[in-house]
């Protein structure tokens, strides 16, 4: 009889312990086994976007009755509310990290993903952020920009009798000294080219600035880096660099200038302008060129009385006068890889990898991804006739396809921090304003370079 109540005891303390933990809240609740999980929450980066992963998700939903729950960051604030969603106790489990120091940043909640169906037909498995035997991002894209043109306006210009240049097609146009000579004297000829100025406005307004501090950047750093490399990596050079010399700063300021002061925009209300007001500026004609990569073919395409022909949008190389830049080509890579969140139960992980794997594996999700998302995948599960037919994803092709060439790679993700892209971008603000001189922003970019290495 005294064991059976000793037993009994026991077994009433187990069960209380059992409940008391059951109604604890835990950080990591991936031992919980909901295998049957009927929602993924995914934290998108890219606004533009968003309306079309709406439409997938009503899909998804539809044929696999799992929801999908998409959150869209807005622009240059994607680590801040990532940070936010992250905290809540209905955090995402599908997120992106931009590379190896995104991973370094979120490595406390990247899932291994080697053993996941995506990786498996990822073409180029080195192109993955990888840790230590394991695989914590996959990138779902390969993405290119750098100087979009309007065909029609640069051949109008061509026939120009009065042109005070020997180019005649855009064939002429292989480095820095041609592409300023050319833009400068449509600029004196905009009238008769019936544009505004030759380049879309320089957009700075507030989160509006990663097309100069992150992606024109992108080619004085990514020489600097190259220099410094050798013959190894690029973007390892970058990532262990503590210190920057911007060593081909005059080369940003002479593209940059030459946007500035060719611009269908006057300096001074550049502080309010945005990238779609950009993109607005070339659908409409009002300008010749704008910096921007393949993505930003649906913000053109969708802007009320687009007059940009479908093709006649083609894509020059961000010449800067660096040397020999007439065998540079665009600048080709990515910062959008695919992470899910180990801090998430299986039954959730399993979703969102579920997820992923039809969007890029069957035809319905590689519908969306050639047709309206615009990606260039880089999934053996896509055909020759799958690849994207939009006219800026076919330049990407295009350029990435040229033997002679080479084009820039992406090492931003080697910058310290959006803290180091905020404060060139504000110097840059200053710089457009006439409150900075370019030996000042030169000094805030090696300055705040310095100081945010150290910090990491």
């Amino acid at each position: 009889m005294k064991t059976k109540k000793i037993l009994a005891i026991s077994m009433a303390a187990a069960m209380l312990v059992g409940t008391l933990a059951g109604c604890g809240k835990t950080t990591d609740t991936t031992d919980k086994k909901d295998n049957g999980a009927k929602e993924v929450y995914y934290l998108n980066f890219k606004p533009e976007i968003a309306d079309v992963y709406k439409d997938i998700a009503a899909d998804y939903e539809k044929e696999t009755g799992v929801k999908v729950k998409v959150k869209t960051a807005a622009s240059k604030t994607y680590e801040q509310t990532l940070k936010s969603e992250m905290a809540k106790d209905d955090a995402p489990t599908l997120f992106q990290i931009n590379g190896p120091m995104g991973y370094n940043n979120w490595k406390d909640y990247c899932a291994d993903l080697k053993d996941s169906d995506l990786y498996k037909h990822l073409s180029d498995k080195s192109l993955a952020v990888t840790s230590n035997g394991g695989v914590f991002g996959i990138p779902y894209t390969v993405e290119g920009y750098g100087i979009i043109y309007n065909q029609e306006i640069m051949d109008k210009y061509f026939a120009l009798a009065e042109k005070k240049t020997d180019a005649k097609t855009i064939d002429d146009i292989k480095d820095f000294k041609t592409l300023k000579a050319v833009a400068e004297d449509m600029q004196k000829n905009k009238d008769k080219l019936g544009i505004k100025g030759v380049f879309a406005s320089t957009a700075m307004a507030s989160g509006n600035g990663w097309r100069w501090d992150t992606h024109l950047a992108n080619v004085p750093m990514y020489y600097e880096f190259k220099d410094k490399a050798g013959t190894g990596s690029v973007i390892d050079s970058g990532l262990n660099s503590k210190t920057v010399d911007f060593k081909y700063a005059d080369n940003y300021k002479n593209i940059f200038d030459l946007y500035l002061n060719n611009s269908c925009t006057e300096k001074g209300l550049l502080g309010s302008k945005s990238v779609d007001d950009a993109m607005s500026e070339f659908a409409l004609g009002q300008c010749a060129m704008t910096q921007n990569g393949n993505w930003a073919w649906s913000q053109i395409a969708k802007v009320s009385g687009n007059k940009v022909k479908e093709d006649k949008i083609k894509m020059l190389p961000i010449y800067t006068g660096v040397t020999n830049d007439q065998k540079q080509g665009i600048c080709v890579g990515t910062e959008n890889y695919f992470a899910v969140n180990k801090k998430a139960s299986e039954g959730k992980q399993k979703a969102a990898k579920d997820f992923i794997n039809w969007l890029f594996t069957s035809d319905k999700g590689k519908s969306y991804v050639t047709g309206k998302l615009g990606f260039i995948a880089p999934f053996d599960s896509f055909k020759e006739n799958e690849k994207p037919s939009d006219p800026l994803s076919k330049e990407v092709m295009g350029w990435m396809a040229k033997k002679d060439i080479k084009n820039v790679n992406w090492i931003f993700q080697a910058f310290p921090s959006e803290q180091f892209k905020n404060e060139f971008s504000a110097a840059l603000l200053e710089y457009v304003q006439g409150t900075k001189k370019w030996n000042d922003v030169v000094k805030v970019v090696k300055d705040s370079w310095q100081a945010e290495k150290s910090n990491n």
